[in-house]
């Protein structure tokens, strides 16, 4: 018998984290994996578990300025292919670039460093990418490239008004 009551997965508050791969300060593209797959998958929060899915919203914007060290550009080849005989086909990194987006590139590498499990999926649609700054999710970040944002408080106006005496 199981010693929780009631519903856990609602215990599990997700946040929202930006990260701008066009600002200049951005680590190379497997970095940069690897610290949004530990945010996917909630491993910097101590109620982690390897079990559960208690990780957070991601939204990287910028995707078109994705930074890679060396010829990778070039010569990092990706493949795909159907059980059919001679079906196998490379593209390479640039070409992937101009074809998807940097978008693709980032959440294919972020696919290899979240665990093979069922989890991986459903981690993954938390991955929000855009090619440019612009996004929908504005009001739901909180943190922006690893800092606290503080929202600014709603103002109505009544409260600008005056009274004079």
């Amino acid at each position: 018998m199981s010693q929780t009551i009631g519903k856990t997965r609602l215990a599990y508050s997700r946040t929202w984290h930006h990260v701008s791969l066009s600002a200049p300060t951005t680590p190379p593209l497997g970095r940069l994996a690897s610290r949004i797959a530990i945010l996917l998958m909630g491993k910097h929060k101590p109620i982690w578990d390897p079990s559960t899915d208690c990780g957070d919203y991601v939204v990287a914007t910028g995707c078109n300025d994705v930074f890679v060290t060396g010829k990778k550009m070039q010569q990092k080849k990706y493949y795909k292919q159907t059980t059919r005989p001679g079906s196998l086909k490379a593209i390479n990194m640039e070409s992937m670039v101009r074809k998807w987006g940097g978008g693709e590139v980032l959440k294919r590498a972020v696919r290899g460093m979240l665990p093979k499990n069922r989890l991986r999926d459903p981690r993954l649609e938390r991955l929000k990418v855009f090619e440019g700054e612009a996004h929908p999710y504005k009001a739901n970040l909180m943190r922006v490239n690893g800092k606290l944002r503080v929202p600014e408080p709603e103002v109505s106006a009544d409260k600008l008004k005056v009274n004079s005496i």
